[in-house]
């Protein structure tokens, strides 16, 4: 079978995204971990992360204009670089240290990671766009395929990061993955082939604003579908379930850090299994644009269900039990289920909206509401976890659910 054209700067490109977003998923987990363990309450955990978050907003906003202006290989090989030289200052983190001198510090490490984050992320998906096949279908099977393997990557990071934490400690774990991570990026620098724009000159900052409607509506269904997860799944689940896996001994820790990393890793990976198999799960819409809005409305309607059952069980049931965590579980993982196919979607309809010449600068707008979503869930998720509970935080992901259906019932076709 012959490979298509452009295949291998696609593997390369995958495989560093890959690399990237396993450091990404077990970097969250240390954080979170490591300073609820040290007494951080829920909103300072929100705060560790809002940086992050912030500098994704300004990040893709800006990205997609520098990868239109000078290349695709140099925003990843920046996202990467980047993210080695945020481990490496984390492992500089004094425990003698005040706690607003702490988090001033993380959240200003975890601003520089987010940045690699999104700069990597911005390549990765841009390149898609460029190198998938023409064939009918082609597009969704390669975006379906990077974002899928991405997010299983990424969900092997959370368990990762959370052995790492309870085996060889903080700072031993930052460096370890520094040190892997600067090992990947000479490989994918000395491997990269051709095949990847290296930019055009004259191209205006102005131009990241796009005027297409649809763009504009798809990016503001993304922000609150994303912020409907991040609501509960930053700082609201993880600490519920400390709680009620933990007995507060160094033991007990080590096994409540296990327990909660294997939720989110599982979580996180049967997530992004969904969305790499969405072309086949939808087998009647991937070939025409019109069924596939049809399918992202009915998704985006079928998501809205999940949270607001779990959130009247929850509420009716304030005393944890051992049913109504498995009840909880299960919940979720058929939340990350019909979120994945919803993230594919959107994942599709940015891209075949999009026009090759300014597919970097849609795509930059595009994932910056997606990061805006995120710092919203963030922000969201501390604050409704101490105010209301768990409860609070799936209730709040319902009403945004809402929202983004909204935005997705409204996109139509040319």
């Amino acid at each position: 079978m012959t490979r298509p054209a452009g295949f291998a700067a696609y593997i390369t490109v995958t495989s560093a995204y890959w690399a990237f977003m396993l450091t990404d998923g077990a970097l969250r987990m240390l954080v979170l971990l490591h300073f609820h363990t040290l007494g951080f309450s829920p909103v300072q955990l929100a705060y560790l992360f809002v940086l992050y978050e912030v500098a994704g907003i300004v990040t893709n906003l800006s990205a997609g204009w520098i990868a239109a202006r000078f290349g695709l290989t140099v925003t990843l090989y920046v996202g990467l670089a980047l993210q080695v030289v945020a481990l490496l200052a984390l492992a500089q983190l004094d425990p003698a240290w005040s706690i607003t001198a702490s988090v001033v510090f993380v959240m200003g490490v975890q601003g520089l990671s987010g940045v690699a984050k999104d700069l990597a992320k911005m390549s990765s998906k841009s390149a898609v766009k460029i190198l998938a096949p023409a064939d009918s279908g082609g597009l969704f099977r390669w975006v379906a395929l990077l974002t899928g393997s991405k997010n299983a990557v990424k969900g092997t990071g959370f368990l990762l990061g959370a052995v790492m934490l309870g085996m060889l400690g903080f700072v031993a774990s930052v460096l370890v993955m520094a040190a892997i991570l600067f090992v990947i990026l000479i490989g994918v620098v000395m491997s990269m082939p051709s095949g990847l724009p290296v930019g055009r000159k004259g191209v205006k900052f102005a131009e990241v604003f796009s005027k297409n409607r649809n763009i504009n509506r798809l990016s503001a269904a993304r922000l609150f579908l994303f912020g409907a997860r991040d609501v509960w799944f930053v700082v609201g689940i993880p600490i519920y379930f400390y709680a009620v896996l933990s007995d507060g001994s160094a033991a007990g820790n080590r096994d409540a850090f296990f327990m909660i990393g294997s939720f989110m890793a599982v979580w996180t990976i049967l997530y992004g299994i969904v969305q790499g198999a969405a072309p086949r799960i939808l087998r009647a819409a991937v070939r025409e644009d019109s069924a596939i809005l049809q399918q992202a409305r009915i998704w985006a309607a079928a998501l809205i269900v999940v949270p607001a059952v779990l959130a009247m069980l929850v509420w009716m049931v304030p005393a944890p039990t051992p049913a109504l965590t498995a009840t909880i579980v299960a919940g979720l993982l058929l939340f990350g289920a019909i979120f994945a196919v919803n993230s594919s979607l959107h994942s599709y309809l940015i891209l075949s909206f999009s026009n090759a010449e300014r597919v970097t600068m849609d795509v930059g707008f595009y994932y910056m509401s997606n990061a805006a979503g995120r710092l919203t869930g963030t922000l969201l998720s501390g604050a409704t976890y101490q105010w209301g509970g768990l409860p609070l935080c799936l209730a709040t992901a319902t009403f945004m659910l809402g929202l983004s259906w909204i935005g997705t019932a409204r996109l139509k076709l040319a």
